[in-house]
């Protein structure tokens, strides 16, 4: 029986990315807030974020969806996920820029499980990897992050006041670009990676709630 592939393609947006700047990107994703297959908490730091998460509704609710969220969340358990990962990563080298986007649904549920990914970049310097956590609280200060691995704080979740918000990479969810703007944070509402440090100085990163 053939092994399913863990990383995607994407959704609309980091399709829309690809193409827009030419690169390649492949996504990884696991429940969010919870695993309803197997009860497993997988956002353990969100906060109000999880009544408005977009990861909680429509696409995400369909039952094949659920399933294989969970399959890969299931995965990231075994002994063999980062071997896979970087299998799949080797097979997918090309003459684009490779990023792999973690988690558009779900969070680093715990430091072993991160430490899993930073080996995974480690092994891939050529690959850009790039996440929002609200799991900042046990990352921060306990871990070194490898030069192509970029990481942005997520505010909503239960521990905001640790964020400083003016010398750390963050964002923050805005309900008009107008705001945003006032505000001064980058938008990266339609473009994926204009989060990522290799396209903006900026440590603010905006994104518009939908």
């Amino acid at each position: 029986m053939k092994t399913q592939n863990l990383l995607g393609t994407g959704n609309s947006k980091l399709k829309t990315t690809s193409k827009h700047f030419d690169v390649k990107i492949f996504n990884f994703s696991i429940p969010a807030g919870n695993d309803k297959i197997t009860g497993k908490i997988t956002c353990p730091f969100a906060g109000k974020c999880l009544a408005d998460c977009y990861a909680k509704k429509g696409f995400y609710n369909m039952p094949n969806v659920e399933r294989a969220l969970s399959e890969r969340h299931k995965a990231t358990r075994d002994a063999n996920f980062v071997e896979r990962i970087d299998t799949e990563l080797i097979k997918a080298t090309n003459k684009k820029q490779v990023y792999v986007r973690i988690h558009d649904s779900g969070d680093f549920y715990s430091p072993t499980y991160f430490a899993k990914w930073l080996e995974i970049a480690r092994l891939n310097p050529m690959v850009r990897f790039y996440a929002y956590t609200k799991s900042h609280s046990f990352i921060r200060n306990n871990f070194e992050l490898p030069e192509n691995f970029d990481l942005i704080y997520s505010l909503g979740s239960k521990n905001d006041e640790l964020i400083n918000v003016e010398t750390e990479r963050h964002s923050k969810i805005f309900y008009s670009k107008e705001q945003m703007e006032l505000e001064g944070y980058f938008d990266a509402s339609h473009l994926d990676i204009n989060a990522t440090k290799w396209i903006t100085t900026n440590n603010k990163i905006g994104l518009l709630f939908h």
